[in-house]
């Protein structure tokens, strides 16, 4: 689960990180009222679950409540890369006299927490990635040890020379790597952490997400969702137990199980085509999640082609198939008429030949293999373009 900007200062605020004094303004009256209360020069940022935004125009500087207003009418209801800004955060503006990057990930490769951290912060950090990583330097945190005193200052003193300013970045280190572990998160960022002319350091951006496994220990943190900063396909997905990320590609991808699910992404890409999204009806055998994946799937109007790649263990290939028929039912009665996009079908496992005896009733018929059913979606994807 993603927070916003402000959600997260806040768990920084309360873990002892300096962050600016800020409001959230839902209203351009808002940030004027905000920036009177402050007093001081202003910067009104977009709070939307994105990243870009202030190239996108979603960040901009105000000397005055007036044009704090001004600048929020600005903002307010922009689209930011398809997500409608509906609130923006007012803080007070700081000098800056350099910028630098701090970051924490789950590394699944070394089952860590690793940071990450730069001298070349900023807003380019992603180019720094991609041109110069040497000058991102990384550590992986001993699960059972935790971030050592020593290891905080020595990443510290990889961004700052002067020893009273690395000081307080080793502190804030240990303080983000607790945030980290105690919300479980999954990635915790301060970008920029700045440095001040009077040699000061603040948390001015900050970004988390959060494992949903743990939401059912953090409450407080679950409270904070937007669901109008998500997607509303993946909010559906949510709501009925489905594992949903849409992609950029044009073949839908309908399949039974996480890892089955990211080989046939693999196997779509392997034969020239796109995914158009990972979604993992699960391993139960309930039809009406076919039916949600189904009305998911077809929502985008990218996407070509629809791919059912489903291996029956504990799904029922039977389940799957009546799920099928009756996705395809509800879209016929439905406005638009009968689904146009074509369908393939691999159906492999428990209650096979029941499963293909139903889809057969209806017209369809379920291909032998994996490779087959892979191919034969990329080729009709492409006929659809």
């Amino acid at each position: 689960m993603n927070i916003h900007e402000f959600q997260a200062k806040d768990i920084f605020a309360r873990h002892g990180m300096a962050i600016p004094r800020e409001q959230v303004a839902r209203t351009p009256e808002d940030a004027r009222r905000i920036a009177e209360h402050l007093g001081v020069r202003v910067v009104v940022k977009a709070q939307v679950h994105v990243g870009g935004r202030g190239k996108a125009g979603g960040v901009k500087l105000a000397s005055t409540p007036e044009e704090a207003f001004e600048k929020a009418d600005q903002i307010l209801g922009m689209d930011i890369k398809g997500l409608t800004v509906r609130q923006v955060l007012v803080a007070e503006a700081v000098e800056i006299d350099h910028e630098a990057y701090v970051g924490i990930i789950l590394d699944r490769q070394t089952r860590r927490a690793v940071f990450m951290v730069s001298a070349a912060g900023g807003v380019d950090i992603e180019e720094v990635a991609r041109e110069t990583p040497e000058k991102i330097h990384k550590l992986a945190v001993d699960p059972l040890l935790g971030l050592m005193p020593y290891q905080a200052r020595s990443l510290a003193h990889k961004l700052y020379a002067d020893p009273a300013v690395a000081r307080q970045a080793a502190r804030m280190l240990t303080q983000l790597y607790d945030v980290f572990i105690e919300s479980d998160a999954s990635l915790a960022e301060i970008n920029p952490l700045v440095t001040t002319p009077d040699g000061k350091l603040w948390a001015l951006d900050g970004k988390m997400n959060i494992d949903d496994n743990a939401l059912f220990r953090h409450e407080e943190i679950e409270a904070m969702r937007d669901p109008d900063s998500e997607e509303a396909t993946e909010a559906e997905a949510r709501d009925a137990d489905l594992s949903f990320v849409k992609l950029d590609g044009d073949i839908g991808c309908i399949v039974n199980g996480a890892g089955l699910a990211m080989a046939t992404m693999d196997m779509v890409k392997f034969y020239g085509g796109m995914p158009a999204n990972f979604l993992d009806i699960g391993g139960s055998s309930n039809p009406d999640k076919v039916v949600t994946a189904m009305n998911i799937i077809t929502s985008d109007n990218r996407v070509k082609a629809v791919l059912f790649n489903i291996f029956g263990g504990i799904t029922r290939c039977d389940d799957v198939a009546n799920g099928i028929v009756t996705a395809l039912n509800r879209i016929a009665e439905g406005p638009g008429g009968p689904l146009a996009l074509p369908i393939v079908i691999r159906l492999t496992g428990t209650n096979e030949a029941e499963g293909r005896r139903i889809l057969e009733s209806v017209g369809l018929v379920a291909v032998d293999t994996m490779a087959e059913a892979v191919q034969k979606a990329v080729e009709l994807g492409e006929a659809g373009r």
